[in-house]
């Protein structure tokens, strides 16, 4: 049992970065050696999944977080303030003609 929970341990820090094909594969050589069963391979790489997901999500929101916050304070104009602009401006030289 103490070697699967290495494994699992293992498994659980590059998560993030294995797809759920390289997950099944991992599992199904545990369950070929006997480590576990297939309900519990299926339970681990369905949690694994999901928690990966997560992660990911949370990554994803702290980053675009961090970047709404450099765009502040390097006074950066968003794409939807540029277009803005560039349509007044449109407007602006079509009330000059």
């Amino acid at each position: 049992m103490n070697s699967i929970f290495k494994k699992a341990l293992y498994f659980g820090i590059g998560a993030m970065s294995m797809t759920r094909e390289k997950a099944e594969k991992f599992f199904n050589e545990m369950v070929e050696k006997g480590e576990m069963t297939r309900e519990e391979a299926k339970q681990f790489i369905d949690e694994a999944i999901k928690k990966g997901e997560e992660e990911r999500n949370e990554i994803r929101k702290m980053v675009q977080e961090e970047i709404l916050n450099l765009k502040d304070e390097l006074s950066v104009a968003t794409k939807s303030e540029i277009a803005a602009l560039e349509a007044r401006i449109r407007e602006l030289e079509n009330k000059l003609q």
